[in-house]
C-alpha cells in the first residue's frame, strides 16, 4: 500500500512539474534542451554548458570542424510518398530502411529507462504571456512588452510568395540527428540518446513531410540534409550556416528558411510526450521559436521574422487547435539574420513518437500552403 502511495504522489508531482515547466522554465528553455542533452550524450556530458548551448554565430565559427563530404540536398521524396487526389499519403517511418544508416542507427533492440509521461499542453498563464489574435499565444522573454509586440504581431509578413518555378522555401536541419520513440509506451530507451544518423528516423524525415506538402502544392523547395550535428555536437550552428549561405546566394527568391529541430522536454526521472489529436491521430505539438536582438546580435530585422512566426503561429492554431505551443521570443540568434522569413521549429520532444512527429511535419507543411496562398503577389 506505501509503495502504490508513493507511485501516485511521484506521478502527481511529475504532472505539476510538466504543467508549471511552461510558466517557470520559459527562460531556460535553452538550459533544459541541453542539461537533456549532457544527459543523453557522454560525449557531450564533457563539454561546458556554454558549449552546448550551440546558440551564437561567433561561438559556432571559431574552431569548426566542418564535415567533409559534398553539399547533401533533398533530390525529390522518391518512394516515400504518393499524392493521390492532391493528398499526399507518406510511408510510415517505421516501415522505412535506410539504404546508407550511416555510423549511428536507429536502434533495433530497446532497453527500459525513465517513465514518458503524455501531455497535451494547453493555454499558459503568466506575466510572460500574451495571446495572439486568434487564439495562439507568445512567451515574451525580451524586455520588449506584450502590448508592442502584440501591435507588431498585426502586421503582415515582409515578403509575398511569387508564381515562380524557382525555390522560395528553404528547410534545414542544425541538429539533423535529433531522433524520436519509435512508438507510443511506457518508458524511454536507457541506452539510447535519441540521435541517429538514419535519414527516416531523424529531423530529416520530418522536413520530408513538410517538403511533400509544399511540392505536391507547386511550391519550390531546398531541403538540405546535410548532418551538421554529428560526429560533433559543438559547431552545428557554424556547420548549417555554411551549408545554407550558398544556397541564398544561388537562389535569391527563396524567402522562407526553416531549422527543423525537435525539443528535449524532461526531468530527472521522467520524459514529457507532448501531443495532440488531430482528425483521429497524434500529431507531436509544435513550437516556433523567434529570436530578437538587444543589438549584440546582428539581427536588425529580427522583428521582420516575428511577423512571418506571428502569421504561421495564427495559421498553424487556426487550422489544427492545439498543435502550437506557444512562440518563444527571446535573444536567440539560430541564423536567423539570414532572411526576414528565418525560424527555428521545434516539432515535439524526444519523448515523442516517429509517427507524432511526421504527422506534424505533414500539418505544418499544409498550414504553410494555405498561408502562402494568402501571401501570393496580386498580378
Amino acid at each position: 500500500m506505501k509503495n502504490q502511495k508513493r507511485k501516485v504522489i511521484s506521478r502527481a508531482v511529475r504532472w505539476a512539474v510538466l504543467l508549471t515547466l511552461p510558466l517557470t522554465a520559459a527562460g531556460t528553455v535553452r538550459g533544459v534542451k541541453a542539461a537533456a542533452e549532457m544527459l543523453n550524450n557522454p560525449e557531450t556530458s564533457r563539454q561546458t554548458f556554454s558549449e552546448v548551448s550551440d546558440n551564437s554565430e561567433s561561438s559556432e565559427l571559431k574552431g569548426a570542424d566542418l564535415l567533409s563530404g559534398e553539399m547533401v540536398l533533398s533530390k525529390g521524396y522518391g518512394v516515400y510518398a504518393e499524392t493521390t487526389k492532391g493528398e499526399v499519403r507518406l510511408m510510415s517511418p517505421l516501415e522505412m530502411e535506410s539504404e546508407n544508416p550511416g555510423e549511428k542507427p536507429y536502434p533495433e533492440e530497446w532497453t527500459k529507462g525513465i517513465e514518458i509521461v503524455r501531455a497535451t499542453y494547453g493555454r499558459y498563464g503568466g506575466s510572460t504571456y500574451f495571446d495572439l489574435d486568434g487564439g495562439s499565444q507568445v512567451n515574451n522573454q525580451s524586455t520588449i512588452s506584450n502590448d508592442t509586440l502584440l501591435r507588431e504581431s498585426r502586421s503582415a509578413p515582409d515578403f509575398t510568395i511569387s508564381a515562380t518555378d524557382e525555390p522560395q522555401v528553404l528547410l534545414y536541419h542544425t541538429h539533423t540527428t535529433e531522433s524520436f520513440e519509435p512508438f507510443v509506451r511506457e518508458n524511454m530507451d536507457a541506452n539510447f540518446n535519441y540521435r541517429t544518423t538514419d535519414e527516416t528516423k531523424n529531423m530529416i524525415m520530418v522536413g520530408n513531410a513538410i517538403q511533400a506538402e509544399l511540392e505536391a502544392k507547386g511550391i519550390g523547395v531546398i531541403h538540405v540534409t546535410e548532418i551538421h550535428d554529428y560526429p560533433s555536437y559543438n559547431g552545428s550552428y557554424g556547420r548549417s550556416r555554411e551549408s545554407i549561405l550558398p544556397i541564398l546566394e544561388q537562389y535569391p527568391e527563396i524567402k522562407v528558411a526553416l531549422d527543423i529541430h525537435r525539443d528535449a522536454i524532461a526531468g530527472d526521472d521522467f520524459a514529457s510526450q507532448p501531443y495532440v489529436e488531430i482528425d483521429g491521430k497524434e500529431a507531436a505539438q509544435v513550437m516556433i521559436i523567434s529570436g530578437c536582438d538587444d543589438g549584440t546580435l546582428g539581427m536588425p530585422n529580427y522583428m521582420k521574422n516575428f511577423h512571418f512566426a506571428s502569421s504561421l503561429q495564427r495559421q498553424l492554431e487556426g487550422d489544427y487547435p492545439g498543435l502550437t505551443r506557444p512562440i518563444l521570443f527571446d535573444y536567440r540568434h539560430y541564423n536567423q539574420d539570414l532572411t526576414t522569413g528565418s525560424l527555428l521549429v521545434e516539432v515535439g520532444s524526444h519523448g515523442n513518437t516517429l509517427e507524432q512527429a511526421q504527422y506534424s511535419g505533414q500539418l505544418i507543411g499544409r498550414s504553410l500552403c494555405r498561408l502562402f496562398d494568402e501571401m501570393r503577389e496580386q498580378s
